[in-house]
């Protein structure tokens, strides 16, 4: 027979993290809701961005290229992640952490050139 009672800290933790996680969602917004700062009107409806009107339909969706560079930004930022530590330490690391680095630096610097080829980095 399996003795159970073992698992009772972790439920009364699991119970105690549900409750203060709901108390931080529903709380404010009954706060919100008593204290009457909902109160919709049309001018607190309606969108804007920057202080005023929206230009177009805010569903329109958004060019590829966008999202290319988005892409770009996001390796090359994963990359410094792997850089600045490397930097730190690579006298005490040798020659095979140096090598892997710089195959490492290659292939980032090929997919930029080839993305610059392709035109991912043009924006009109």
């Amino acid at each position: 027979m399996v003795d159970l009672s073992q698992y009772l800290p972790i439920l009364i933790f699991m119970g105690i993290a549900f409750a203060l996680s709901a108390l931080f969602v529903f709380a404010p917004m009954g706060v919100a809701r008593l204290t009457g700062t909902h109160n919709p009107t049309a001018e607190k409806e309606s969108e804007y961005e920057c202080g005023f009107p929206a230009f177009e339909e805010p569903r329109s969706q958004f060019d590829v290229r966008f999202y290319l560079v988005a892409i770009l930004f996001i390796v090359f930022d994963l990359e410094a992640a792997f850089l600045f530590p490397w930097a730190v330490s690579f006298l005490e690391l040798g020659w095979a952490a140096w090598i892997t680095m710089m195959v490492f630096i290659a292939e980032l610097v090929v997919g930029l050139v080839y993305a610059w080829k392709m035109g991912a980095l043009d924006w009109e």
